[in-house]
């Protein structure tokens, strides 16, 4: 796949697909009225009648043309000029991927929407539509013998004589970056779990490590039980696939330059351990590791970006799987920091695997650090299954990650993390319990991390809703989604 950002008339390009994103009730650009011209007003006719409106993500599309070089024209609706932004432009454009992608070897040319009275720079519409592009013309079709969709061969973003080429040129290539990261991270996601587990991960790791010019390092069981990771190895301890840690370090500062940690929830599948999950809620499973995809597309991003600042990604992988030697309830574990938490649900498994990984981001001198988890869908039935939940200690750091998922167009929201809410984890044998009560469940699981970074900036971003779409829209794949893994990339950008 390969992307091009250029300024020459779009009339004149030669492409299998011309996407022409149009604003609601606004006049059509100079090119487009150019275009709209050579067509005979052919654009013109369809918004007269109301056959194309220019809503948000809508989209009509004009065949067989001749009197152009491309013969093939589609529109989509980016809605009022007063409600565009990176995330509402995300959505139309991806619709226009998903609608134009179902054959092999596509070229498509994407002139870049007149958003001049609008939030949206060129560069970052530039950006978004590389990135829509990437990730919208790939679907979940490992397994099939036919694939729905196919990546694009070329994408051809097309600039006015305004656009400054050289920074639309850089955010293009960005773009591209981005995309095929999200694309990564959504693929370790889709593949189910005899494909990818704790060692195969972690084999992952090390294969990207080497094509991008990552460090990486995994621990084995041997390594973790010597580094006293008790919380972690509890849960992997019912399945016959053994835990792995696999760590990926991107020195891009000076060594005395602070370091960010990115801390990914891996647990490759989840059946509940003894805590036994219903059918229903074992089938999509295989996401529970979205945090660490998150963390391995964000390290492999932050890599080819050559972004000049010190990130080490941990992802912390198991299997929480049932047999003889499964974890149990009433078990008091001892966690890497000291701490023992007596066990009440053997599928609260992400916070006792997080625990210990977070720990050891500490240990090892981060200073800051971002965890990512689909942890609780007590966080889903708070924001639904499109927000990201954000928990911190730090009210400085949550700003920061937060201003970074608006620039990323990524949907988050704060979550309180009050004293009381704490009160519901003491235990009368241990430290700690590992489940609080029903009410407040995404807050009491991140209490519970914060009991294992110390006084290190931190922030949870608990991604159980936006992780893993469970079916298909037109503006969106199901399946994995990669969801954060702008916004990683966005933080390791403006750290410092």
């Amino acid at each position: 796949m390969g992307t091009q950002f250029t300024n020459e008339s779009i009339s004149s390009l030669s492409a299998d697909w011309l996407v022409i994103g149009l604003i609601e009730s606004a006049p059509l650009t100079e090119a487009v009225a150019k275009l709209d011209k050579s067509l005979a007003g052919l654009i013109t006719r369809l918004i007269e009648s109301e056959d194309f409106t220019g809503k948000q993500a809508t989209t009509s599309s004009l065949l067989g043309l001749t009197e152009i070089p491309t013969p093939r024209i589609l529109l989509v609706g980016l809605g009022p000029k007063a409600d565009v932004s990176l995330s509402s432009l995300e959505k139309s454009m991806m619709t226009a991927a998903r609608t134009i992608s179902t054959k092999q070897n596509t070229r498509i040319a994407v002139p870049l929407p007149d958003l001049g009275e609008t939030s949206v720079t060129a560069s970052e519409a530039s950006r978004v539509i590389s990135t829509s592009m990437v990730v919208g013309s790939v679907g979940q079709d490992i397994y099939r013998e036919e694939a729905a969709r196919h990546p694009f061969q070329d994408i051809l973003i097309v600039g006015t004589n305004s656009a400054d080429q050289s920074t639309c040129e850089q955010a293009v290539e960005q773009g591209l970056i981005l995309g095929e990261s999200i694309n990564l991270a959504r693929e370790m996601v889709n593949r189910h779990a005899s494909d990818i587990f704790p060692i195969s991960f972690a084999d992952r790791t090390v294969e990207i490590a080497k094509t991008y010019g990552l460090e990486s390092e995994v621990l084995d069981e041997s390594q973790l039980k010597q580094e006293k990771m008790g919380s972690m190895l509890a849960v992997a301890q019912g399945s016959d696939q053994p835990p792995r840690l696999a760590i990926l370090k991107h020195q891009g500062g000076d060594p005395s330059a602070p370091t960010l940690a990115l801390v990914g929830k891996g647990v490759t599948f989840d059946s509940g351990g003894l805590s036994l999950k219903p059918s229903d809620g074992m089938k999509t499973m295989k996401c529970d590791m979205g945090g660490a995809a998150a963390v391995l597309g964000a390290m492999t991003a932050i890599a080819r970006l050559k972004l000049p600042v010190n990130v080490v990604g941990y992802m912390g992988l198991v299997e929480n799987m049932v047999n003889g030697s499964s974890y149990k309830l009433g078990d008091v574990l001892t966690a890497r920091n000291g701490k023992t938490i007596e066990v009440l649900n053997t599928d609260a498994e992400g916070r006792l695997v997080l625990a210990d990984v977070l720990t050891l981001a500490t240990d090892r001198g981060a200073a800051k650090i971002i965890d990512l988890a689909t942890l609780t869908g007590a966080c889903v039935v708070a924001l639904g299954e499109e927000v990201t939940g954000v928990f911190s200690n730090d009210d400085h750091w949550s700003k920061a990650v937060q201003d970074a998922a608006k620039s990323s167009g990524e949907d988050v929201w704060e979550m309180p993390m009050f004293p009381q809410f704490a009160e519901q984890l003491k235990s009368d044998v241990a430290d700690l319990k590992n489940i609080g009560t029903r009410w407040g469940g995404a807050i009491t699981a991140a209490k519970f991390l914060e009991n294992f970074v110390g006084e290190t900036a931190w922030v949870h971003l608990d991604i159980a809703g936006p992780a893993f779409a469970s079916a298909n829209q037109p503006c969106r794949e199901g399946g994995g989604t990669g969801c954060m893994v702008k916004t990683l990339v966005e933080v390791a950008n403006q750290f410092k």
